[in-house]
């Protein structure tokens, strides 16, 4: 039990870390959104401000790829999980991508449509 309790200790900290990084690029996206729609009502050219709504593009660039970056070690992670023979913990989510049908092999189905 006192394994299963680390992993699953290891695993809240991920699902945390990837929630907070997901929080921050909304965040800081909506910064962004905000820098724009401002420039009108204030009467401000594009050119002022310029240099620092690329500023905050390039954060929401790296916390994009801090993003991946955390997608990847929970990857690994699972795979030495698995090599590990630890079994199956669920402390996060449960259906992820990877455990659904890829988009391909269902059928589309319109719901405004009905065999005739």
């Amino acid at each position: 039990m006192y394994k299963a309790e680390i992993v699953e200790g290891v695993a809240n900290e991920l699902y945390a870390t990837e929630k907070a990084l997901d929080a921050a690029i909304a965040q800081s996206s909506a910064l962004v959104q905000t820098m724009i729609a401002s420039r009108e009502p204030l009467g401000v050219s594009a050119i002022a401000g310029a240099g620092a709504q690329a500023k905050a593009m390039e954060a929401v660039a790296a916390l994009a790829e801090a993003r991946s970056a955390i997608i990847a070690a929970h990857q690994e992670l699972a795979k030495d999980h698995r090599r590990m023979g630890w079994g199956t913990y669920a402390a996060g989510p449960v259906e992820k991508p990877d455990d659904m049908e890829r988009p391909s092999e269902r059928p589309f189905v319109r719901p405004d449509l009905r065999v005739a």
